[in-house]
């Protein structure tokens, strides 16, 4: 497979995406993405559980494209988004026992001071156990987190900006770092759509 692919998610992370989905979607729906996406072989054989790096981008976004043929763009879309938030759930017990993020103090500490600990500690996992690349910044308005090298819409091409998957598990990354507070987030630059790296803003005051 590493003679046919270039970047890769570890086989935990791939497994974490493909549980969520099934769980939200049912086996019957769960078959018919992942014959829509080219991605039989997981009906019966779920990746691995470990973190070798050998589940390639473009599987992560085969299924983005095909939860989007299976349901339609903008409910696909929506799906995907949603994938993403329980994503970080599954994600949390996987890789916790690894860099013990459930101890960390993050939602005991003053709102910006919290979610600048908490960026920085969801990017350092993308960083550190994947091919991905995030990237951090901030305007007056909007923390912005860049992904220079994105596997939810690799090698897709789209009229909008398709990182839904990403927007769902920052939002609920975000929630779970601030106890429970909602984020405006936007994709507003996607590899996808012809931009040279995908970014998604998130307004630095929560709605709630």
């Amino acid at each position: 497979m590493a003679d046919d692919f270039q970047f890769f998610y570890p086989n935990r992370m791939g497994k974490i995406i493909l549980r969520a989905l099934e769980e939200m979607v049912g086996a019957d729906d769960y078959k018919r993405i992942m014959k829509a996406s080219g991605l039989q072989l997981f009906i019966d054989h779920p990746p691995s559980g470990d973190l070798e790096r050998q589940f390639p981008f473009e599987y992560v976004s085969q299924v983005q494209a095909g939860v989007e043929t299976v349901y339609g763009i903008e409910q696909g879309r929506e799906l995907n988004r949603q994938v993403g938030r329980a994503c970080l759930t599954g994600g949390l017990q996987e890789f916790n026992p690894l860099i013990g993020i459930a101890d960390l103090p993050v939602r005991m500490l003053p709102l910006g001071l919290k979610l600048h600990v908490g960026f920085d500690m969801f990017a350092m996992v993308f960083n550190r156990f994947t091919d991905q690349v995030v990237t951090l910044g901030e305007d007056s308005v909007n923390y912005l987190w860049t992904i220079e090298r994105c596997p939810v819409c690799w090698k897709r091409h789209t009229d909008a900006p398709c990182c839904h998957l990403a927007v769902g598990i920052l939002q609920e990354s975000l929630s779970w770092a601030t106890g429970g507070k909602e984020f405006e987030l936007a994709e507003t630059s996607c590899v996808a759509k012809g931009d040279e790296v995908c970014t998604i803003s998130i307004n630095k005051r929560p709605i709630k």
